[in-house]
């Protein structure tokens, strides 16, 4: 009993003290925009270490990067334009399919 009081007293000490105990939390559920952008940003990281970026342009990578930077929010402005991106494009709707999103979830568009 004396240890469970000393225990009690410590920890009220601790805490008085301006301390806080760290306790270990769940982490939170993500929205299904999260989920199925963390699983569409790690489709990108798998297809680029599988095929390498030959034949993509900087343009082409920074655009899709950005994209991810968004939160995968951000209108689609991802231009593929050689043979190698629209490879990598396609790749990347098969994935999204297959992720659960709509092909319509990639950021791949040709603007005028």
């Amino acid at each position: 009993m004396k240890t469970i009081a000393a225990t009690v007293a410590l920890l009220a000490g601790f805490i008085a003290g301006g301390a806080t105990l760290s306790v270990a939390q769940e982490p939170q559920p993500q929205s299904w925009p999260e989920v199925k952008c963390t699983r569409y940003r790690k489709a990108w990281s798998d297809a680029l270490a599988h095929r390498g970026t030959k034949g993509l342009s900087r343009e082409f990578i920074d655009r899709h990067e950005a994209f991810l930077a968004s939160g995968c929010t951000a209108q689609g402005d991802v231009c593929p334009r050689s043979a190698e991106e629209l490879e990598l494009a396609n790749m990347m709707v098969v994935a999204a399919m297959n992720a659960g999103t709509a092909s319509t979830f990639p950021p791949f568009s040709c603007r005028k």
